[in-house]
């Protein structure tokens, strides 16, 4: 079968483990870099191999045939090269947030739908392989029907050293992990009735917010609290791990430190560890995120080639930018925000 060829567009801290992730797979090659930077293109493209440079989306997309187009650029510039693609009949992956407010990204899904080509969202958290496993723990153990969960994301890692961008973000950790936090919300246990948010800024030399704590009413009756945060100094840090505690009426399962699950019931208990693959090129500071990119990129490509469903569709991830600025509301007006 003749490999897909795409462009990556936004050269970027991200886009080199991006275009990494891809080089993993069979079926697709690279054949072209842009950056409005002309000389970061030239350099991720000299790094990985890549035959063309351009520093201009739509010369890159009047002058290549390509298969789709990978944009890893700034959220703010997410919507208009969505559109340049779509209009140029090329489906687009684009990553989280999808866009800077939900009329842009309702806009981003309509203009694909009507030109009729794909749009999919680069939300690789889902795919981290004590995530999946998480999810089919919970289809298969017999913990009772859930009640509530608590899932966790606070760390003091110095996130801002590598992105300096994020600094300048008026919204910040509710659109870049906020993002991957209520999509896996959603992956776990379903559509959102409502959402209470508080959020805080704890450092003067950032725009937005570092800390968000969110009470999402499920539509299934349970109850799940997110807790997010660059700010949490804590006795282990657990950078770039996520856990979380389901709790059912006949038992638990608690995603914990180190990949490990547990599965508690009156009857046993069990553990086992689901450990992420160790590329040569993934930062081991980001293990478990980067590791995640392949299978999120094998499933958009499965999407692509019509082989197989892709999950994060831009139709899907809608559901989560809703979500995103429900919680913004409800933290301005101090209030329960009702969602779908």
């Amino acid at each position: 079968m003749k490999p897909l060829e795409f462009a990556v567009i936004g050269a970027g801290f991200w886009s080199r483990f991006q275009l990494a992730g891809w080089r993993e797979l069979d079926g697709v090659r690279c054949v072209a870099v842009c950056d409005r930077v002309r000389e970061k293109a030239e350099r991720l493209a000299g790094e990985c191999g890549v035959p063309a440079v351009y520093d201009d989306a739509a010369a890159l997309l009047d002058r290549e045939r390509l298969d789709f187009v990978d944009i890893i650029s700034n959220p703010a510039t997410h919507a208009p090269l969505v559109h340049l693609a779509v209009g140029h009949g090329v489906p687009a992956i684009v990553q989280k947030p999808m866009a800077t407010t939900l009329a842009e990204a309702s806009g981003m899904v309509d203009a694909a739908r009507q030109a009729g080509v794909p749009l999919f969202v680069h939300e690789n958290w889902r795919w981290q392989p004590p995530l999946r496993a998480l999810k089919r723990l919970l289809d298969e153990e017999p913990i009772g029907t859930p009640f509530r969960a608590r899932v966790t994301f606070t760390s003091a890692f110095p996130v801002f050293d590598n992105q300096p961008f994020l600094k300048e973000l008026e919204q910040f950790i509710l659109t870049d992990v906020g993002s991957h936090i209520l999509d896996t919300v959603r992956f776990l246990f379903g559509e959102v009735a409502g959402v209470t948010c508080r959020t805080a800024r704890t450092r003067p030399d950032i725009r937005g917010e570092n800390v968000a704590t969110m009470l999402l009413d499920m539509q299934s009756g349970m109850t799940v609290v997110c807790e997010m945060g660059y700010a949490s100094r804590t006795r282990h840090e657990c950078f770039p791990q996520t856990r979380i505690l389901i709790e059912g009426a006949d038992g638990s399962l608690e995603l914990d430190r180190d990949h490990w699950i547990h599965v508690t019931r009156p009857d046993r208990q069990r553990a086992e560890r689901f450990p992420c693959t160790a590329y040569p090129w993934a930062d081991p500071a980001y293990d478990v995120i980067h590791a995640s990119i392949v299978a999120c990129n094998e499933n958009l490509l499965a999407g692509l080639r019509g082989e197989a469903p892709a999950e994060t569709t831009g139709a899907d991830n809608l559901e989560t930018m809703r979500l995103i600025f429900a919680c913004y509301e409800s933290a301005a007006r101090g209030e329960v925000v009702p969602c779908g």
